[in-house]
């Protein structure tokens, strides 16, 4: 007997088989959202009031990139949504919404496949990082939208005895011939049909919301300052902590006790082998008090200067990871290829957000409020440092305070835990901006050796870079997940190979050791790789008496999008050759699925500052979901990136970088501020990633702009003008 898929056999013990209508059978959309009332959860990412409003549960954390934007942009284009009826909310700390992209961004590298689906089962995997969120969750949002789409339209096509076909949706209204329903007045019936096997995506061209530059959501909170941070998180009873911790492998040695006293309003001294801290009723009546006490720490020496860590380990250092294209050995045999040096220190995040968290225990639960970019991770640390169940914990993923990484690790969780367990009241732990910058996870950096020979009419035959290197990334994973990733160089190895057609190349890698705290950084290590490619075919350019950008369209038959870039950036910039007496340097980048091309005008001042006048980009990252916010983050990337370029690299002293006050520190200010256009170019590719690739060819190009203008040539970041060639 034969069954079609509408219908399923029930077997009795007498062998008696009951066929029963499975379409008949109610299957409801399963969610992990809490509903409020009037509320109906369509699935795990949204929910319709009888209002009207929708609201979109957003796993990724809002750091100023915007996704809190950009992903209910996306729901609300495919369901149909006025977008003044949309809202937002941070979704549940579940394994539904781990970043799809784990696996292919190596995340879960050196996990070994139980552990790795674990660990995305646990929630773990819901990080923020590497330009993913759009790329992760284009697909199931856009899937998630059409289903409910279909409920509504379904239950509205019931009501007006038509077919669904007959319908359709547009700013909040399901729409037949004249009639309307509003979604709020079908949410209640929609969300009790079965949801559809297969929901197709909306075909309607009319009233589309993505690719238009949509207000934010949370630009109206950040004006009128209601938006929190997790310094802002205020709380019944709350006490406030400043902590000082040892430098790694460090311990605390002494303290003044006495001098504490004389500060209003101190409630607790905590000593720990690693960290000391003072409770008070405001935090900085605790930080008075633990700058009197003084404390002393006990730490390792270390190395002062890190270039010649990472020259060591180029030349000496084991194992070597390859990436090979071609026979580079064979091609250069009985010639002399042209060969130089870049290095990129490890640098700071320099934010403005101070390391913070809050917790509270009550009745054997643990509440916490940190910003995090991985707050499965965070909740992880907290049932350690708690010593109870994550199921015990529930965590509040509170806005970063800046963009550039240093949010993916949460290290002031721990003592705000111990604080609040030990004092049985709320503890809000934070270290001052000065302690910090001490206990920053800085980037990586890196060196490479670049050695390529020119072929015929200059086009490139034969590449070859040897790098010391490493990703910021992996140290994190490894310290939050307890893992030993051993793979990095070659990862770090095949995304070094240039973008452009070479027939012969050699990437070899190696990992230095170094004695400092490494952690995530936007736009790492991309940013550093790019500045040696992009500065390296510019000298190659140059050497061969040929045009920068034309000696880079000779290369790029297979990268199309590139090219377009470039020349996208050129024609804004009315670009000039960047000869020498120009003051125009022209980059390039491929990365996170996106393109960029940038022209830099930007000369040395009087002052013997690098001074940037004007930038101009052209970008392709395939689909747009908000152009707005594609512009923004091209700008802030290319002004951070800047701050990253011309900041002198920190003092190094017991593994850490030395404090400095951020108004001395140099950071651009809006007066440094160059003129910024950009282009957006239009592409029905796949969504690819913005908030780093702004970072990425900002040095280069100013590097190269300052080579027309002065003769002179930036190989180190940041820029050291004195010791330019």
């Amino acid at each position: 007997m034969k069954f079609d898929r509408r219908t399923v056999l029930i077997g009795g013990s007498a062998g008696v088989g009951l066929v029963v209508a499975f379409a008949l059978w109610p299957r409801h959309l399963s969610s992990d959202l809490s509903a409020a009332e009037g509320e109906q959860p369509f699935g795990n990412f949204i929910k319709i009031a009888k209002s009207g409003r929708v609201t979109v549960a957003v796993p990724q954390t809002e750091t100023g990139q915007g996704v809190w934007t950009a992903l209910p942009q996306i729901v609300a284009d495919e369901l149909g949504a006025a977008w003044d009826s949309v809202a937002v909310e941070p979704a549940p700390l579940t394994g539904e919404y781990a970043n799809a992209l784990a696996a292919q961004q190596g995340w879960l590298d050196g996990f070994g496949w139980l552990r790795a689906h674990r660990v995305a089962d646990e929630a773990l995997m819901r990080i923020t990082a590497g330009s993913t969120s759009v790329r992760a969750f284009e697909s199931p949002l856009r899937h998630a939208a059409a289903v409910a789409r279909a409920m509504l339209v379904g239950a509205a096509a019931d009501r007006w005895e038509v077919e669904p076909e007959q319908c359709e949706t547009g700013d909040g209204f399901v729409l037949n011939r004249g009639r309307t329903f509003t979604f709020g007045e079908l949410a209640e019936e929609a969300a009790d049909r079965s949801p559809p096997a297969h929901a197709p995506l909306r075909a309607t061209s009319r009233g589309r919301l993505v690719g238009q530059p949509l207000a934010r959501l949370d630009g109206p909170a950040k004006t009128n300052g209601s938006w929190r941070f997790a310094a802002d998180v205020r709380l019944p009873g709350l006490l406030f902590a400043s902590v000082r911790a040892a430098p790694p492998g460090g311990a605390l040695r002494h303290f003044s006790r006495e001098p504490i006293g004389r500060v209003p309003g101190v409630r607790h001294i905590a000593a720990r082998d690693e960290w000391i801290a003072v409770v008070a009723d405001s935090w900085h009546a605790a930080e008075r008090a633990l700058e009197a006490a003084a404390p002393v720490f006990s730490a390792p020496r270390s190395a002062g200067a890190m270039r010649p860590l990472f020259e060591d380990a180029l030349a000496h250092g084991k194992p070597r990871r390859q990436y090979r294209r071609g026979d580079y050995d064979g091609a250069v045999r009985g010639f002399r290829p042209l060969t130089t040096t870049y290095f990129a220190a490890p640098q700071q995040h320099l934010g403005l957000e101070p390391v913070t968290a809050t917790a509270r225990f009550e009745n054997g639960r643990l509440e916490l409020w940190a910003p995090t970019q991985a707050p499965g991770a965070a909740q992880a640390l907290a049932a350690s440092a708690a010593r109870i169940s994550q199921s015990d914990i529930v965590v509040y993923p509170m806005p970063a305070g800046a963009p550039s990484g240093r949010a993916l690790e949460s290290d002031a969780i721990p003592y705000a835990v111990a604080l609040a367990r030990e004092l049985k009241r709320p503890v809000q732990a934070t270290l001052s901006q000065s302690a910090s910058q001490n206990h920053d996870r800085v980037s990586a950096g890196a060196l490479a050796r670049m050695t390529a020979l020119p072929g015929q009419s200059g086009i490139l035959a034969a590449w070859k870079m040897e790098l010391a290197a490493t990703d910021g990334m992996y140290f994190a994973i490894e310290r939050m997940f307890d893992v030993d990733e051993k793979r990095t160089a070659i990862r770090t190895a095949i995304e070094s190979a240039p973008p452009y057609s070479i027939p012969n190349v050699t990437v070899q890698a190696v990992q230095p050791t170094l004695p400092l705290t490494l952690g995530y950084m936007r736009g790492s290590p991309q940013r550093e790789l790019a500045f040696f490619t992009e500065c390296f075919v510019d000298e190659l350019a140059h050497s061969q008496r040929m045009e920068p950008l034309a000696f880079r369209m000779s290369m790029l038959g297979h990268n199309g999008r590139l090219a377009r870039c470039l020349q996208g950036a050129a024609r804004l910039a009315e670009w000039d050759g960047g000869g020498a007496g120009s003051t125009m340097g022209i980059a390039g980048c491929s990365a996170y699925g996106s393109h960029i091309g940038l022209v830099a005008s930007a000369t040395v001042g009087g002052d013997h500052r690098i001074k940037v006048q004007r930038l101009f980009a052209a970008v392709d990252c395939g689909r747009v979901v908000n152009r707005g916010l594609v512009e923004q983050q091209i700008e802030a990337g290319l002004i951070w990136a800047l701050g990253q370029a011309t900041v002198p690299s920190p003092e190094w002293v017991a593994g850490m970088p030395r404090a400095r006050p951020l108004g001395g520190i140099g950071l651009p200010r809006i007066g440094d501020t160059p003129q910024i256009t950009v282009e957006v170019i239009p592409s029905s590719d796949a969504p690819g990633g913005v908030s780093g690739l702004g970072t990425t060819v900002l040095a280069p190009a100013v590097a190269n702009a300052v080579h027309s203008a002065t003769g002179k040539r930036l190989r180190s970041l940041p820029f050291d003008l004195t010791a330019a060639a």
